[in-house]
């Protein structure tokens, strides 16, 4: 079952490759012989490698016979050797030819019977002697279940080193064909015993591998979804990874007519028992344990044995300590076709039945499975219900979210089910999840139902879920509308105003979220049991005065709330509290190193509750922005890339991407980093100030750096309209952002300066200060650093002033934030440069600006550093005296440009990793490590991977 090799690359066997090669070649000794015999399932690559091996060995200077063995038993005695030969006639020139037709001649003269066949075996022997004329000679055989009995002497013969031959065999065995009595079973078991004779058994790809063929394929990485059913549908056998992903990249439905029949075969030569195993394991949720089977199938214990032993042995089902499942799951599409639908509905009922009778625990979620494909909804509600409670207590809300959804299908008609009881909790379990989109839907469905849900309880289960789809102005209204509702409860009234005072925080509207905290903690003290509106109140309230007032109080205030949060013992509670403590340390009071570790610890352990897709990914983002600002970037990358995995939604997603593109935007990913942008401009329909000022400040950053001044105005000036904030820090960034932008375009000259533009700005500025005075000390801070940072690029309109930059410098070196620190002596030195006075301290600045910028792996700033240094003609690399103690060993001085995460990505490429792989070890994406590897040709000034690697070589050297 070979699949069409000549376009698509040898996957995941490199390292196999070379070992094979290695045994056959390399390692034997003259006059000795050596044997690799392949086996594995049909399609898994045995036909491919042996061509790969082959090729390798013939460019090693043997001399390679490739020859197939048919499926006619001994009708053709020799026949793979004669294909062989015939092969190699076909190329040789004409004095070698007539060796091996002299050779081709001794089989027809001699039969192959008894008595003839020492001498035949004698005579084969020698000729192959003469044609490899001095040279390794190996035997390559394809499909060697087939082989023939003269054939299987011959090979016992001339590695038993009975002939005078140098000989190596490599021969690939079709595992799932050696069954019973097959005669090559005993003939692998007597070569077994030579030492010089390896057995290696071909295992499918792994997932990575699955992954890159399907690519290769494609011609496209695969989505997540895609991806994970492809593996799941492939096992990993590079046959049906190709055919499937064909059918993908062609556009075709359904299961090819090829794989069809494939795996119908493989299952129609199964003795009938086995083959009564294996539709049953098919119609299972695996694994399926032996007692469950035995009851399904009805077969005596010895005969169950024997069949799951035969499908085990034709490589259609795996055997586990916990049950079986089958090899590939593609078996089960297959075979479900083959079923009457009767037929399918009997094996489920057993299933259930089974089930149902074991004296074990039920096993709700597989009850449900197969009650509803037996045709009794009546009977799978209950347990689907019973499955979805079950996974709430354990916090497996994804698996609830399917639970509960398989409910509400399973009540759809049917006489008594309460369906609107059913989509709420399907509702609240998808919210819990990460699915805001089907929250919503859901919920719209329930309330367009006949329900008692009073509208209160509506509109505030609907805010919720707008506030985390990214929706927030729609959530403001939701909650107010929910307050407004005369007949609201004491309760849901509390819960509206905690929740308005948290989605408040979460705008940036601490004022207002203070107030609201208060009027919530006011009414929770009417409500006995209002622990979640206290644990959001206090938050809310904490994170309000630790900004506005007195940090200290507030900081208590959150503990606290999360302490009660603790002991309450409620997801959503813990996480909330978790991201506020984390938000209000590395942001507003720029406690970095300790916000950094609150949020981590706090993603451990909302992870731990459940939420993982949802808070969790939120909390990894506070922690990338930490790092991001204190220069460790490299650690930042690993963060971001472990919290996309859950592949986030919403809010969630946003606080993600945002976080990666800051990363993207240093590293000059300008591509990827306008990706991140545009989704996150695409979720953020109704979002608020808090989402929408970073969005646009890393839009002018971004068309900073690609020249466009007046796309950066721009994107500053539409942040401006966004007042409804208090969060003084992302202003000041973006008023930062709005000067550096009209400095930008001064220097260029190709953009004229927007004086109006300026005027508003430095207004702006100016109002900041004044309500800086107002706020809390940690706030003023930082707020003061970018200002320090405004008055500088201002001073650039004009006459660039080296004091505002130092002073800015110095700011930024108080608050350990080296990027606005590298940036500001760029700046100074560039003031010094233009003033021409003071060269000696501008070389300086640029130098510890590039060696920053070299530390970050901020390429965009450290080119411009290099370029000024260029027109200044200042060095950047002050080189070590020779033989002194920092003189770097060969090829040390080259790679001392690079960032930390830079040597990293070369030494993976020294070991010769593909980009994927280098992701995969070092947790980032592919795309970024693409980057990375730029960056590192372009300060080696190399033009390959091969160069790279070796100048890595030579600085170990």
């Amino acid at each position: 079952m070979a699949s069409d090799v000549d376009t698509t690359p040898l996957v995941g066997r490199a390292d196999l490759v070379a070992t094979v090669r290695a045994a056959l070649l390399d390692d034997v000794a003259p006059g000795h012989t050596a044997a690799v015999f392949l086996t594995g399932e049909s399609g898994v690559g045995k036909t491919r490698l042996l061509r790969e091996v082959g090729e390798r060995l013939s460019d090693g200077g043997a001399l390679v016979l490739n020859g197939s063995c048919l499926d006619i038993g001994d009708a053709s005695p020799l026949h793979p050797l004669r294909q062989a030969l015939r092969r190699l006639d076909a190329g040789l020139a004409p004095t070698a030819a007539a060796s091996v037709r002299a050779l081709l001649a001794v089989f027809a003269e001699e039969g192959a019977g008894p008595d003839g066949a020492g001498a035949l075996l004698e005579r084969v022997s020698r000729g192959l002697s003469v044609i490899a004329g001095g040279r390794p000679l190996v035997l390559v055989l394809d499909d060697l279940q087939w082989v023939d009995r003269t054939t299987r002497q011959l090979l016992l013969y001339l590695l038993a080193g009975l002939g005078d031959l140098q000989l190596s065999v490599l021969a690939a065995v079709r595992s799932e064909s050696l069954q019973g009595a097959h005669p090559l079973r005993r003939v692998l078991t007597e070569l077994r015993r030579l030492r010089s004779v390896r057995v290696l058994d071909l295992a499918p790809l792994d997932r990575a591998g699955t992954e890159e063929l399907a690519a290769a394929v494609m011609r496209h990485p695969l989505a997540t979804e895609a991806a994970e059913q492809l593996w799941r549908r492939s096992g990993g056998n590079p046959f049906v990874i190709e055919e499937l992903s064909r059918d993908l990249r062609d556009g075709r439905d359904g299961l090819s007519d090829t794989l069809r029949e494939v795996f119908l075969a493989r299952v129609d030569a199964l003795p009938q028992p086995a083959h009564r195993a294996v539709h049953a394991v098919a119609a299972g949720v695996e694994p399926v344990e032996h007692w469950l089977l035995a009851r399904v199938v009805e077969l005596p214990e010895q005969e169950l044995l024997e069949a799951v032993r035969a499908a085990v042995s034709h490589r259609l089902l795996v055997g586990t300590n916990d049950g079986y499942r089958l090899r590939h799951r593609l078996v089960a599409e297959v075979l479900e076709d083959e079923l009457l639908p009767a037929e399918r509905a009997v094996l489920h009922r057993r299933y259930a039945e089974a089930l149902t009778s074991a004296p074990a625990e039920l096993h709700q979620a597989r009850l449900a499975h197969h009650w509803g494909l037996a045709g009794q909804p009546e009977r799978a509600l209950p347990a689907a219900v019973a499955a979805a409670e079950e996974a709430e207590r354990l916090y497996g809300y994804v698996e609830a979210h399917r639970h509960w959804s398989v409910a509400v299908e399973l009540a759809e008609g049917l006489p008594g089910a309460d369906r609107t009881a059913l989509l709420g909790h399907a509702a609240e379990a998808a919210h819990h999840c990460g699915e805001y989109a089907r929250a919503l839907a859901l919920l719209e469905e329930l309330a367009g139902a006949d329900t008692d849900i009073p509208a209160c309880e509506l509109h505030i289960r609907r805010a919720r879920y707008l506030a985390a789809a990214g929706r927030s102005a729609l959530a403001e209204v939701e909650y107010q509308q929910a307050l407004d509702v005369v007949d609201c409860t004491p309760g849901q009234r509390a819960t509206a105003a905690a929740r308005l005072a948290e989605l408040l925080l979460q705008l940036g509207r601490y004022a207002d979220a203070g107030q609201r905290a208060r009027e919530a903690l006011a009414l929770a003290e009417q409500v006995d049991g209002a622990t979640t509106e206290v644990v959001l109140a206090s938050a809310a309230l904490g994170f309000s005065e630790a900004y506005r007032q007195d940090p200290d109080a507030g900081l208590a205030v959150l503990r606290r709330a999360l302490a009660t949060a603790e002991r309450a013992g409620r997801p959503e509670d813990v996480a909330l509290a978790y991201l506020h403590l984390a938000e209000l340390l590395t942001g507003p009071l720029n406690i970095l190193e300790e916000g950094v570790v609150v949020a981590r610890r706090g993603a451990e352990r909302v992870a731990e509750l459940g939420l993982g897709r949802s808070y969790e990914t939120r909390l990894l983002a506070i922690a990338t922005n930490g790092l991001f600002r204190v220069g460790q970037w490299a650690e930042a990358e690993k963060v971001v890339a472990a919290a996309l995995r859950h592949r986030p939604s919403g809010a969630d997603a946003v606080e993600l991407l945002l976080a990666r593109c800051r990363l993207s935007v240093g590293y000059g990913d300008i591509e990827a980093a306008d990706r991140d942008l545009d989704a996150v401009a695409t979720i953020l329909a109704g979002g608020g100030a808090r989402h929408v000022i970073p969005l646009l400040t890393l839009r002018a950053g971004l068309a900073m750096w690609r020249g466009q001044h007046d796309v950066a105005r721009h994107a500053v000036q539409r942040g401006l309209t966004e007042t409804r904030s208090d969060d003084l820090v992302i202003l000041a960034v973006l008023v930062w952002h709005g000067l550096r932008a009209e400095a930008e375009a001064h220097a260029s000259r190709t953009v004229a300066v927007d004086e109006s533009a300026v005027r508003r700005l430095r207004e702006i500025a100016d109002r900041v200060a004044g309500r800086s005075e107002r706020a809390a000390r940690p706030v003023r801070y930082v707020v003061d650093g970018y200002l320090a940072l405004c008055a500088a690029e201002v001073s650039r309109l004009d006459r660039a002033d080296p004091e505002l930059w130092a002073r800015a410098a110095a700011e930024w070196d108080h608050r350990n934030h080296p990027y606005p620190a590298a940036y500001s002596r760029l700046r100074q030195a560039e003031a010094l440069l233009a003033s021409r006075r003071r060269t000696a301290t501008a070389g300086k600045l640029l130098r510890q600006a590039h060696q920053m910028a070299q530390g970050l792996g901020a390429v965009p700033l450290a080119d411009e550093i290099r370029a000024l240094a260029g027109r200044a003609r200042v060095a950047l690399e002050e080189r070590a005296p020779v033989g002194s103690a920092t003189s770097a060993g060969p090829g040390g001085e080259e790679i001392s440009a690079l960032t930390t995460r830079e040597r990293e990505v070369l030494a993976a490429v020294a070991e010769g990793l593909t980009n994927k792989e280098i992701g995969q070890r070092l947790f980032i994406s592919e795309r970024t490590i693409g980057v990375h590897v730029s960056h590192i040709f372009d300060k080696l000034q190399v033009r390959t991977r091969v160069q790279a690697s070796a100048i890595f070589l030579r600085s170990r050297g």
